[in-house]
């Protein structure tokens, strides 16, 4: 992957002023809307790979969800939605529907969207993601991230993020030379801001768990065959509970897939929107 994207006079930058926060977003191509939602102490970068390979075929947005990248901070006791930012967003990009492609967080983000604005998506893709109501966590990542957050709060957020990129979970991407220094890059660039602070989110509810039977849109659900049991296991929810859902494992990859084996990737994700036709 270069370390620039190609196309980067035709990519349009900005900051939405939304929801009394500021959003950082980049278009590029043109076509149908295909949003792509990233995971936690990332940002868009995430998609580098996507970015690019999708211009042809789409209109491709990307953007810091709030709290990450570029995009403001939440504020301390003033509630916000993640799925409520993503529409506010889309309304002023004039984009009225979209397929969704989310990672981890913003898978979780990217299936409450689905639930609570069903008219605006019409595919879902989502990638080693979490998901809303999901308790059935392994002790292992209960105390990963108990730890992670008693380091921030004793030795810095610096070292709290030091702790995250030797999780498990990292460790395929940590292999791969090029993928491991862009994903230190912008776990580096994360301010932490979540391991110090009570974050006011507003989630779903009822959670997405209890609601999944409610997605009707193509759903493609991919998961790096190294990634954690515990996303495994949200996946068979997911693929279960979800009628109209396909599952892939990508061979190799862990929780990152996109960045591990992007070609894989692009290639599921270019078979699966060109057989459901989410926007004919």
């Amino acid at each position: 992957m270069p370390s620039h994207l190609s196309v980067a006079c035709l990519v349009k930058k900005g900051f939405a002023e939304v929801n009394d926060t500021k959003l950082y977003y980049e278009i590029v191509g043109r076509g149908h809307p295909l949003v792509l939602v990233h995971g936690f102490s990332v940002d868009n970068r995430v998609w580098n790979d996507q970015f690019e390979a999708f211009r042809k075929r789409f209109k491709v947005i990307r953007y810091d969800v709030r709290g990450f990248g570029k995009s403001a901070l939440p504020t301390i006791g003033k509630e916000y939605s993640h799925t409520k930012d993503l529409k506010a967003l889309l309304n002023q990009l004039g984009i009225n529907h979209a397929c969704l492609i989310g990672l981890s967080m913003g898978g979780k983000i990217a299936i409450d969207f689905t639930l609570e604005y069903p008219e605006m998506t019409k595919a879902l893709i989502l990638v080693d993601s979490t998901l809303g109501g999901f308790r059935d966590w392994s002790k292992t990542w209960r105390e990963l991230w108990k730890s992670i957050w008693k380091e921030a709060k004793e030795n810095g957020v610096e070292a709290a993020k030091d702790l995250e990129l030797k999780a498990a979970f990292f460790k395929p991407a940590l292999e791969k030379p090029n993928v491991a220094f862009r994903l230190r890059q912008m776990v580096s660039d994360y301010s932490g801001w979540h391991f110090v602070n009570t974050d006011p989110l507003r989630s779903l509810d009822p959670p997405a768990m209890d609601r999944l039977q409610e997605v009707q849109v193509p759903t493609l659900i991919i998961v790096g065959e190294r990634d954690l049991p515990d996303f495994h296991r949200i996946v068979d929810i997911m693929n279960k509970k979800i009628q109209n859902s396909k599952r892939i494992s990508l061979k190799g990859a862990g929780h990152v897939s996109n960045m591990e084996t992007p070609r894989e990737f692009n290639e599921a994700i270019s078979s699966f929107l060109a057989i459901c036709n989410p926007f004919m």
